[in-house]
């Protein structure tokens, strides 16, 4: 069951992440968050987007994640751990892409 569950979320989030700005300012830093590395990040978004991940993600977390950009197969690997070390974090993850979704779409 907790793999049925996971892979839905797991799907969404990769997809967002590769379709918006998300993927790179979830894990940019305060000095990087004007440019994202992205074609038309705006600073405002950027900045939105930090604020929720500082919000809602540790340092750790936040470094944890843009690992995942990386390293793609790394994402996998925590999604399917029955850790629940990587359980935690994932819910703490899953909460950073619904609060940034929530306060900085549109």
């Amino acid at each position: 069951m907790r793999l049925t569950m996971k892979k839905p979320v797991l799907l969404a989030t990769l997809a967002a992440a590769s379709l918006s700005v998300l993927s790179t300012a979830a894990v940019a830093t305060r000095s990087r968050a004007p440019a994202c590395g992205r074609p038309g990040a705006t600073r405002a978004m950027c900045g939105c987007i930090q604020q929720a991940a500082d919000q809602t993600l540790s340092n750790a977390d936040q470094r944890r994640a843009a690992s995942f950009f990386k390293d793609p197969d790394k994402a996998h690997k925590v999604w399917l751990s029955k850790s629940d070390k990587d359980d935690e974090f994932w819910e703490r993850y899953k909460n950073f892409g619904a609060t940034a979704e929530a306060y900085c779409a549109g």
